[in-house]
């Protein structure tokens, strides 16, 4: 993946700060290609410097060579990155020093203004990178693309199996696994499989609990890809449909309301007005206090970063956005619903990444 001009664009953000030290290793990826668990980038007007240690150094080097990021390397110990980074900001002739506030703790904090940069003003920073990673460039989306497919088959090959009795847990395993037999590194998150009134959790961690005929099983999971992710849940019922008619009711008009979400998915169109359809729906069904959560989020490397699709969202949908759409409705004690599509956005509507099969209401 090419990211030679992500710098460039990084810089034009920065405009009156001369030095932006990069902590986050999702945004070092992002504008450098380094993967690695420890390093700092310092970006300055005209030069770039990533420093790491040596278990890193032939990686570092090969990753930034191989992404064509005008980056310099400096593998060292913490005192020889240290001296580096100082040196790096003395050469730039720079008085502050911007910090990723997001990623920079108190103890850190401490360690920039007491031993690396002292008599340097340290000004706190946000979003710097992500308001560029929020759009993706074709590269990116060939991933994601990637990442759903994989999620898509691996669905499709375990589904049968729900009826056999396995466990939450079992399952979850089981769909991890042929996540990574089909090509991810690793799922994007921890994957939940909920069943039962546990389907009445949004975020139930999965257990032994026995999946039982019909039930509702709500399926959360994504796979990760050369780095990027993909998010998508399925509502399905084990075996046969569940006697619960509120139930089977909360599926129909959470299945409504996400079509309708989707369908409201347009470059220029308020974050907040996706949340609107949805939730308006939903509480027209009069299930308005059992949808929880916000409608959605943007996907990237991270698999919660911009823009937020929920009712306080200040976001405006973009061509190349990148956000997931997923209403719900839990009813303690019953069980639970919800349906989600990660879709990128264009100019005249958006365009589903995945593309799993849903219940048939």
């Amino acid at each position: 993946m090419a990211v030679s001009s992500r710098l460039g664009a990084l810089r034009s953000q920065l405009q009156e700060l001369s030095v932006l030290l990069v902590s986050s290793l999702t945004n070092i990826r992002y504008l450098s290609g380094f993967t690695g668990s420890a390093g700092l980038l310092a970006v300055g007007p005209e030069r770039a410097l990533l420093v790491t240690d040596g278990r890193y150094e032939t990686q570092a080097a090969e990753q930034i060579s191989a992404c064509g990021a005008p980056v310099e390397l400096e593998v060292a110990g913490v005192a020889g990155q240290r001296e580096a980074l100082a040196r790096f900001v003395a050469d730039s002739g720079c008085r502050s020093v911007g910090l990723e506030a997001a990623n920079v703790t108190w103890s850190r904090l401490k360690a920039f203004q007491e031993d690396w940069f002292p008599g340097v003003d340290l000004v706190p920073t946000e979003g710097c990178v992500e308001v560029l990673r929020v759009r993706k460039d074709p590269g990116e989306l060939d991933r994601m693309r990637e990442a759903a497919r994989i999620a898509d088959a691996a669905l499709a090959k375990l589904l049968p199996r729900l009826g056999e009795g396995l466990s939450e847990v079992s399952f979850a395993r089981l769909l991890d696994f042929e996540m990574r037999e089909m090509g991810a590194s690793e799922p994007s998150f921890e994957t939940i499989v909920a069943s039962g009134p546990n389907a009445a959790k949004p975020h139930h961690r999965p257990g032994g609990r026995m999946i039982g005929a019909g039930e509702a099983v709500v399926i959360d999971f994504g796979a990760r890809f050369d780095g990027y992710c993909s998010d998508m849940t399925r509502t399905v019922w084990a075996s046969t449909p569940p006697a619960d008619a509120q139930l089977r009711r909360a599926m129909s008009v959470v299945a409504q309301a996400q079509a309708a979400g989707v369908e409201a998915v347009r470059a220029g169109v308020p974050a907040a007005e996706v949340d609107r359809v949805c939730r308006d729906l939903i509480a027209d069904a009069g299930f308005g206090d059992r949808f929880v959560h916000s409608t959605g989020h943007g996907v990237g490397l991270d698999i919660h970063e911009a823009p937020s699709v929920s009712a306080g969202s200040g976001d405006t949908l973009a061509d190349g956005y990148v956000v997931t759409v997923e209403p719900g409705v839990y009813l303690p004690g019953v069980g639970g619903v919800r349906i989600e599509d990660t879709v990128v956005v264009t100019e005249d509507g958006c365009r589903p990444l995945t593309l799993s099969p849903k219940v048939s209401i």
